[in-house]
């Protein structure tokens, strides 16, 4: 897959059994359709896809880009609590996009970074937080 930021063959990475699509250069994540809520073990199938569907485009200055599956151009939203986060969505429902760093800000959002962390938990965060970082600037 190729990635619709900056055009590089994108890596799959592998997390519980979900396979992510990952741009090691922008740092970049593609989350196919379900595989957000798998990774946040949420109950309901699509439920952030569908609130991205159903919520106005995004104003911003921020390139519209295409998505990975069928090059369509993809819509612009913003999810989260402030501060929101803008992400890209596939019009056709094939998945979400993220920039570097995104990801990390969705988990602390949601919830999934405790306020006690258990071992196991610090562990995960701590993995996620470090694969799904923004890119340095420099």
């Amino acid at each position: 897959m190729i990635c619709p930021t900056c055009k590089r063959p994108m890596l799959v990475v592998e997390y519980k059994h979900i396979e992510l699509d990952y741009c090691g250069n922008c740092r970049g994540v593609w989350f196919d359709s379900g595989e957000l809520e798998l990774l946040l073990e949420s109950e309901e199938e699509n439920v952030f896809l569908n609130a991205v569907m159903k919520s106005p485009e995004a104003v911003t200055d921020e390139k519209k880009r295409k998505c990975p599956v069928c090059r369509r151009t993809m819509k612009k939203a913003h999810i989260g609590e402030s501060p929101h986060i803008l992400i890209d969505a596939c019009v056709q429902g094939d998945g979400l996009w993220f920039d570097g760093g995104e990801v990390g800000q969705l988990l602390r959002q949601v919830g999934k970074v405790p306020v006690v962390k258990n071992h196991a938990q610090e562990q995960v965060i701590s993995f996620l937080e470090e694969v799904f970082q923004a890119p340095e600037k420099g």
